[in-house]
């Protein structure tokens, strides 16, 4: 855990370091482009609806980081795309303050760069995420080239190192016990290439809908099945039939 002093009695009336209540949780800006917004919902979204009997996470993603003091007043109020601090109460949040939450910091974070942030997404972020966060697991996708690059921390140097991928080309996030990777989704307006969440049978975590749509599936592949079994039935009582008949003709000539 990183020591911070407490802040000068000023704005937030002599509480020391302000919270969640105090501080700015939103800059106006909306994500980059609608694939932007529509993949870090896919993130959450999923995770959530995999992981809704458990408490003990929390995922979310676009909302405000605070660190340090000095990071307030510099007014650096960043966060990234999508973040996941496991081990923690999983409760609604403003912003995620590190003195609020025992010093936690995310323990692994994604983001979605276009051509304008990818400079600060691979520089200052990248050492800021090692050197300072020490988030264990950092994921950056272009999807433009559709590259998905995973990091994993090297502790010694507070670095991040490319991190390996399997026979399918994911990477694996042990503590989540879940693998990352690239799957062609159909999600909102989209049929592309989305990252997920995978499981250890290479399956995408899914989403509420792709539930629906798999059973649905299910169903309508038992009634095919079910319709040519019937099929197959009737024809083969078709067939003992005309035998019957051509028994009993031949009986009577």
């Amino acid at each position: 855990m990183v020591a911070v002093t407490v802040l000068d009695p000023g704005p937030w009336g002599g509480k020391g370091l302000p919270g969640q209540d105090d501080l700015p949780c939103d800059d106006g800006e909306p994500m980059e482009t609608s694939f932007h917004h529509a993949q870090g919902n896919l993130l959450i979204d999923s995770l959530v609806y995999a992981w809704n009997d458990r408490h003990d996470f929390y995922v979310a993603g676009n909302m405000f980081i605070y660190f340090s003091e000095h990071q307030i007043k510099r007014n650096d109020f960043r966060g990234p795309d999508v973040f996941v601090v496991l081990g923690t109460e999983r409760t609604p949040r403003k912003s995620w303050v590190t003195w609020e939450e025992g010093g936690k910091r995310p323990d692994v974070v994604f983001e979605v760069i276009s051509e304008s942030t990818e400079s600060v997404d691979r520089g200052e972020k990248m050492r800021l995420y090692a050197a300072v966060w020490r988030t264990p697991f950092y994921f950056i996708f272009d999807p433009e080239t559709e590259q998905l690059d995973g990091y994993r921390l090297d502790v010694d140097r507070q670095a991040y190192a490319r991190a390996p991928v399997d026979a399918r080309g994911d990477f694996s996030v042990a503590p989540m016990n879940l693998k990352v990777g690239l799957r062609h989704s159909e999600y909102r307006d989209w049929n592309r290439q989305f990252v997920r969440w995978i499981d250890l049978e290479g399956n995408p975590l899914p989403m509420p809908h792709e539930v629906v749509q798999a059973a649905r599936l299910s169903e309508e592949a038992e009634r095919q099945r079910a319709e040519a079994e019937r099929r197959r039935a009737d024809e083969a009582m078709d067939r003992i039939r005309e035998l019957e008949a051509q028994l009993a003709k031949s009986k009577h000539e």
